[in-house]
């Protein structure tokens, strides 16, 4: 593996500086910096600039709108994204449902599907995890029984992130209850303004509404909607969070977040000394950089092989495993280094509002953002059950 950036390497990563600098939203800054919380119209405004670009999709082939970037240039966009503190752009369509559609759609379902994606005028979420099928998501009881030319679908979900604001989903579904738990399941795209759909909040410990419970009650799904054939959605679902899990490690927006504590503890005292100086601070942001660095080493290497054909193997769950304990340990130290400025925290505050919030800037989302990573080792599949398949597949027990 070379470490070096090649001189077309360096000249593309001053191209996606100079992009950034000229066209993130200055609106979408100023929220970011004051801790609001970020609406639909916001997530977008960055989506429709990168896809005018022509940038929204690095990973996805060319011919259905990819960059046809190398796995370096792949590398140096989300660090430089992570580096200018860009916000994340919704997974759900972008690297979830849409390589699932041009990976096993039919040619009309891309047709369909696929450009909505790019421009963002199309928002997904996930329908995965019920209320007794988290992990085990196999033994999910959605059920979807076919009606003619329609599937009649009866169920709920649970932890269904930013429902509220999306105009389709894709749903895992059992459509024969009688076959093997893995073998029973479809896959099927569902239009959100369907009759029968209802979305309840999920407030979170931080207070924010990011997740959802979703029922479905007698929604009738065009069978022109589902994904592969019946009963072998299970094949979709595995490769969709093999793509998730990747994602999911987050190493450059970590090494953003340990710049971050590094600057903090800078500031914040321990005695008459600042934090940084405290030995036992020290280490741990130490151990974490190593940690991050082998991630990062491992993430790498998981690209180099994507770029050479290989799609996300089992290697996605070691990056999943330890990208997110890393982002706990992270917010975890965050939380520390801030101290007792953390404990009164804020969603942020309304026009008018004559309230501030108390310490420096960097303190009042301290404790929110910590809360919220607790989930991080849960979703996209538990570690534990990250853990199982490396056993199984890597190292063949």
């Amino acid at each position: 593996m070379h470490l070096d950036f090649s001189p077309e390497d360096l000249a593309f990563q001053q191209e996606v500086r100079t992009f950034i600098a000229e066209n993130y939203p200055a609106e979408l800054r100023g929220k970011q910096d004051e801790g609001d919380e970020l609406s639909k119209e916001d997530f977008l405004s960055w989506h429709k600039v990168l896809a005018k670009k022509g940038w929204i999709a690095p990973a996805w082939p060319v011919e259905y709108g990819g960059t046809g970037w190398t796995a370096t240039q792949k590398y140096i966009w989300s660090e430089e994204t992570a580096r200018a503190d860009c916000i994340r752009l919704m997974p759900f369509g972008l690297s979830m449902v849409g390589p699932v559609i041009y990976t096993f759609g039919t040619p009309e379902q891309k047709a369909k599907y696929l450009p909505g994606i790019l421009s963002g005028d199309v928002w997904w979420c996930q329908g995965y995890s019920e209320p007794g099928s988290g992990s085990d998501l196999a033994s999910l009881r959605t059920k979807a029984v076919r009606d003619g030319d329609h599937y009649v679908v009866n169920g709920q979900k649970t932890w269904t992130t930013m429902a509220q604001h999306a105009d389709w989903g894709f749903f895992l579904v059992r459509t024969d209850p009688d076959a093997k738990q893995q073998e029973g399941i479809s896959f099927l795209l569902i239009d959100m303004k369907s009759p029968g759909i209802t979305v309840r909040p999920i407030i979170t410990l931080g207070g924010e509404h990011e997740v959802n419970e979703v029922w479905l009650e007698d929604v009738r799904v065009p069978v022109e909607n589902r994904i592969y054939e019946e009963n072998k959605g299970w094949t979709c679902a595995k490769f969709l969070l093999a793509h998730e899990r990747t994602g999911i490690a987050g190493v450059a927006a970590s090494k953003r977040g340990i710049e971050k504590v590094k600057t903090i503890a800078r500031t914040e005292l321990d005695g008459d000394q600042p934090l940084i100086a405290n030995a036992f601070f020290k280490r741990k942001i130490a151990e974490l950089e190593m940690d991050l660095t082998a991630l990062e080493f491992t993430e790498l290497r998981s690209l180099a092989g994507e770029s050479a054909g290989k799609g996300p193997g089992p290697e996605s769950s070691l990056l999943k495993i330890k990208g997110s304990e890393i982002q706990q340990r992270l917010t975890e130290l965050t939380l520390e280094a801030v101290g007792h400025y953390g404990a009164p925290y804020f969603r942020g505050f309304g026009e008018g509002d004559n309230a501030h919030p108390i310490g420096p800037d960097y303190a009042h989302r301290a404790a929110p953002t910590y809360f919220n990573t607790r989930k991080t080792t849960i979703y996209g599949g538990s570690n534990e059950i990250q853990r199982n398949i490396i056993a199984k597949m890597v190292l063949g027990l």
